[in-house]
């Protein structure tokens, strides 16, 4: 009597199962590269409905084989395999083998949670009962491999078949059937998007499962392994730093709604695959020894389009992108805004400053190597990344024009009105710090960096094109050629010789106290790119400094990147002598050095031991 109230009362709690046809899912969204090429699919997506005769026949036999080998002789529940799962459970003393039928994991899929509780085990029985009384076999199994989960955002075997092998389940082979079936165990730890390896293992039991149902012979098992080495399944793992990022953007261009899309990007494969080569290969080579365990690289075409993205090493481990959410200090990296500014209050290259000791308030600015090279000229310190220098220049220009400068370029984050801002104190994103060097690489227009060049529906109406081209002229191009040619100094003789090209290139370094953060940020006349190297929890690395390890990385992308490319001259700057350079700033004489530290003004007094670093 208590065992039949028990049962009545979850009966009467079973969920409702009016609704089994009606599947709530999240828009898919398919991302591709400039080429076309797919480099991610994020939502939810759900394939044509097939029958079992519409399906590769493989695909039954091979999830029958694995999952539920007496599915057509059992009524729902399978008494034989919950005892050989319980046996088996005891002797590995662990979890290897589960007892549960087609028909019960059906029930679950439709109308269970994922929670483990006994009460929820009767509930998923009842149902299984109630399903075998309402269905037949082949509707069951084809209700299951229709909803089932399979990985990726993929819900039923058409949908994974599309996601992951670009066809049809109607068109599977044998190994793709077997790849699909070994996915039902653990989608995400099988899937060959996330390791090519266990997915290839899981694969050959499955394959093996077939062979002692008696699906398959020894033969066509063996054959069809051998279709591994050739697993290649669409999109890139690597560019899903990318992806996330454009995704973010999709309800800003296509509004909200629950369409599919299909986005067409400004990524570049071949760039792609080189920046993740750059970073992969730094950090193996290096990051033991140099203690740093991340790094982040962002290529952009002169118009602000993103051409390339890593936001770290390893995407399946952290999905943190360093490359647009991290803030962190650039150190020297910021000085071109500081140098600018002061072009922009009337200094030249050419002028003369002193680098010498220097104070304001209670700080006192050294330069990286506490040695001090006396008389210099203005191009000379940027090359070398004079701390003294870049505070004196700050001075000059004023605090607020080096603030705006940088804003008008494309700094957007948050910039105190403080001294030691000439020295890059303030945080910044490496996206936004490469976008902001691109005015010096294409004649002084500013650009917004963008991934979305266009965006569709599932039947091919435009959505969103992009169109626009930016925020126009934010620095005079006599202005941004003279930049050009005091950072191109930077690595034909400065503190970025490690990053010289074969062909005209400019840049900067930069290095943050105690060596938590090294960067290089340069450009050639095609291609802005900038490289962020350090670790998560803000920890010192080794002596690295932005002209060592950053420097090498760039230098490894860009020979890549711009191998075939025709070399291109960099914007070039009036020669010193002539006028109209001097005429635009209303400049009639050489200005006077700067040999002693001026009392500032307006500044803030930092705190002391604030200095930026190369």
């Amino acid at each position: 009597m208590l065992g039949g109230g028990t049962l009545g009362y979850f009966a009467l709690t079973l969920p409702d199962t009016s609704q089994l046809g009606a599947a709530q899912r999240r828009p898919a969204i398919t991302i591709l590269a400039e080429d076309g090429s797919t480099l991610a699919n994020l939502g939810d997506l759900f394939g044509q409905p097939l029958t079992l005769k519409e399906m590769s026949p493989y695909l039954p036999q091979a999830v029958i084989a694995t999952e539920d080998r007496r599915f057509y002789s059992h009524f729902g529940v399978d008494p034989i395999g919950l005892v050989r799962a319980a046996v088996t459970n005891f002797r590995a003393r662990h979890i290897v083998q589960g007892g549960s039928t087609i028909t019960q994991q059906l029930a679950k899929v439709l109308f269970l949670t994922p929670e483990r509780s006994l009460p929820r085990k009767i509930r998923e029985t009842l149902l299984a009962l109630w399903l075998e009384h309402r269905f037949t076999k082949n509707q069951i199994l084809e209700i299951y491999l229709n909803r089932v989960y399979l990985g990726a955002g993929t819900y039923g075997v058409d949908a994974a078949a599309h996601r992951y092998f670009g066809k049809s389940a109607a068109q599977l082979s044998l190994f793709e059937s077997a790849v699909i079936a070994g996915l039902l165990k653990a989608p995400s730890r099988f899937s060959p998007a996330n390791d090519r390896d266990r997915a290839l293992g899981r694969t050959a039991q499955v394959l093996d499962n077939m062979v002692d149902a008696g699906f398959i012979a020894s033969a066509d098992a063996v054959a069809a392994a051998k279709q591994g080495s050739q697993l290649a399944v669409l999109g890139r793992p690597g560019s899903r730093y990318f992806a996330d990022w454009v995704a973010d953007q999709v309800r800003e261009f296509a509004g909200a709604g629950d369409r599919d899309l299909t986005i067409r990007t400004t990524l570049d494969p071949r760039l792609q695959a080189a920046a993740e080569a750059a970073i992969a290969d730094v950090l193996s080579r290096y990051g033991q020894k140099y203690a740093v365990s991340q790094g982040a690289l962002v290529a952009l075409s002169s118009d602000g389009a993103v051409r390339a993205m890593v936001g770290g090493r390893d995407y399946g481990q952290s999905q943190f992108n360093r490359a647009t959410q991290a803030q962190r200090q650039p150190g020297s990296a910021f000085k071109p805004f500081v140098y600018l500014a002061g072009l922009e209050a009337g200094l030249r290259p050419a002028d003369h400053f002193v680098d010498a000791p220097i104070r304001v308030g209670d700080w006192q600015p050294h330069n990286y190597t506490n040695r001090y090279l006396g008389d210099m000229t203005l191009a000379e310190a940027l090359a070398q990344s004079i701390n003294t220098i870049a505070v004196q220049v700050a001075e000059r220009a004023g605090i607020a024009r080096v603030i705006a400068a940088a804003n008008r370029l494309g700094i957007t984050s948050d910039l105190a009105k403080d001294a030691s801002i000439a020295l890059g104190t303030n945080e910044v994103n490496l996206l936004e710090l490469v976008s902001a060097y691109a005015p010096f690489a294409n004649g002084g227009r500013g650009v917004l960096p963008y991934g979305i060049g266009e965006i569709r529906d599932t039947e091919g109406r435009q959505v969103y094109r992009r169109a626009g081209s930016g925020p126009g002229q934010v620095v005079a191009p006599e202005l941004a050629a003279a930049m050009s040619d005091m950072l191109a100094g930077v690595i034909g003789h400065g503190t970025g010789k490690s990053a010289a090209l074969p062909r005209p290139a400019a840049g900067k370094t930069g290095t943050t106290q105690e060596y938590r953060d090294a960067w290089f940020i340069g450009y050639t006349a095609d291609l802005v790119a900038g490289v962020w190297l350090g670790n998560d929890d803000n920890s010192p690395m080794n002596r690295v400094t932005g002209g060592s390890l950053p420097a090498f990385t760039w230098r490894n992308f860009m020979m890549t990147a711009t191998n075939g490319v025709p070399a291109k001259p960099l914007p070039s700057a009036p020669a010193a002598t002539e006028s109209p350079l001097d005429r635009l700033l209303g400049w009639l004489s050489p200005s006077t050095p700067l040999s002693t530290p001026l009392v500032p003004e307006t500044w803030r007094y930092p705190s002391p031991q604030r200095d930026g670093g190369e």
